[in-house]
């Protein structure tokens, strides 16, 4: 690594709305205190956490370029440009894990093209709290990202995972939209076998955390209302 580079910190962000401090590391307080450009998904929501993180901050002094759906490749090209000329940055997702589940893979990738120095910090995944408190198999696993919306290929996506984790002994996770996760619950209940087992993790970090892993059948007989809360699912055919 080029030492007259500047470093990329990966920093993680809350899951809710609960204290930072609770569920993040001091190291992260640390790096926020020294860093005053970062690339964000939002800049009100990156700025109010970078205030609860340290208050004392000034906002005046931050500089936070934009990365989201309408970042344009030439803009990408150009947002290490700050770690060119020796200042450390921050990557600052907006829920859980940077690069996870997250656009800024696309700037991990470039930081490695220029030989800068990556940093990730340590934080909440949702991905990983789902799956170790699942029961379900940790050594081999898939994320699948969003389910299709279309009723038809959204059944045949959900078979298609169950009958993978079957075959392959690799539990199966993937997320949808909050408003439509009751739906996906009563298409999982009449789409999959009935001893498949189907964790569902929500909330998660948050004192209305709700995590439980039950078969097909189980969930069948139980009403849970998870509507617009943040969930993700996971699946094990045994």
């Amino acid at each position: 690594m080029n030492a007259s580079l500047g470093k990329l910190y990966l920093i993680p962000t809350r899951l809710g709305d609960n204290p930072p401090l609770e569920v993040l590391p001091i190291s992260v307080k640390k790096i926020i205190e020294l860093v005053d450009d970062y690339i964000v998904e939002n800049e009100k929501s990156a700025r109010r956490f970078i205030k609860k993180i340290h208050s004392r901050k000034s906002q005046a002094s931050l500089n936070l370029q934009l990365l989201n759906k309408y970042t344009q490749d030439h803009e990408i090209a150009h947002f290490l440009d700050i770690c060119k000329d020796g200042k450390p940055m921050g990557l600052l997702s907006d829920a859980g894990c940077p690069g996870i589940a997250d656009p800024g893979a696309d700037i991990v990738k470039l930081a490695h093209e220029n030989n800068i120095k990556v940093i990730p910090l340590v934080g909440p995944s949702s991905i990983v709290l789902a799956l170790m408190s699942s029961g379900m198999n940790g050594q081999s696993f898939t994320f699948n990202g969003y389910i299709p919306i279309e009723k038809t290929e959204r059944k045949a996506s959900l078979k298609r995972m169950e009958r993978l984790s079957y075959e392959l002994n690799q539990t199966q996770l993937f997320i949808e939209t909050p408003y439509r996760n009751n739906k996906v619950i009563d298409e999982i209940c009449s789409t999959l076998h009935p001893q498949t087992r189907v964790c569902i993790a929500c909330d998660i970090t948050l004192p209305s955390e709700f995590i439980k892993t039950m078969t097909v059948n189980e969930w069948q007989k139980v009403k849970v209302d998870l509507h617009k809360r943040p969930a993700i699912f996971l699946i094990h055919k045994d």
